[in-house]
C-alpha cells in the first residue's frame, strides 16, 4: 500500500456503498486498485497518463471514472457515505453566513473617467487641445 492509498478500514466503508458488479462480461480489475488510482490522480491533479503503473492502465482508471461520472454513481456514493456519517454523528450541519463587505476601488465601479489634471475639456475636445 502506497502513501495516500485507502486504508483497510476506509476500503471496508467504501466497499459497502459501491454498486454491484455486473454479472456479464469478464471479471473486472481489482476495484480497490482502481479506486486508489483514481484517488491518486484526484489528489495530485496530474494527467491521467501520469498515473503510476501499480494502479493499472490509465485507460481503465479513466473509463471507470468517466462512466461513473456520467451515470451519477459518484453522486450516489457520496450521498450514501454522507447518510452513514450523519447517522453516526460524524457530520455537523452548521450554517455560517458571511457578511463581509468587499469594497472596490472607485475606478472599478464605473466612475466617470477624467483626463490629466481633471480637465474635462481635453476629453471632449473643447478648449483647443
Amino acid at each position: 500500500m502506497a502513501r495516500g492509498d485507502l486504508t483497510d478500514e476506509q476500503w471496508v466503508r467504501l466497499e459497502a456503498v459501491l454498486p454491484e458488479l455486473p454479472v456479464m462480461g469478464r471479471k473486472p480489475r481489482d476495484r480497490r486498485q482502481v479506486f486508489d488510482g483514481i484517488w491518486w490522480r484526484a489528489r495530485t491533479g496530474s494527467p491521467w497518463r501520469d498515473v503510476p503503473g501499480r494502479y493499472g492502465p490509465w485507460e481503465t482508471l479513466y473509463s471507470v471514472f468517466r462512466r461513473w461520472q456520467v451515470d451519477g454513481t459518484w453522486a450516489e456514493i457520496l450521498k450514501k457515505l454522507q447518510v452513514k456519517a450523519d447517522s453516526a454523528g460524524h457530520i455537523e450541519w452548521e450554517v455560517s453566513i458571511d457578511s463581509t463587505v468587499c469594497r472596490a476601488h472607485q475606478h472599478a465601479a464605473g466612475a466617470r473617467k477624467r483626463c490629466l489634471y481633471g480637465f474635462r475639456q481635453a476629453v471632449t475636445g473643447v478648449g483647443g487641445w
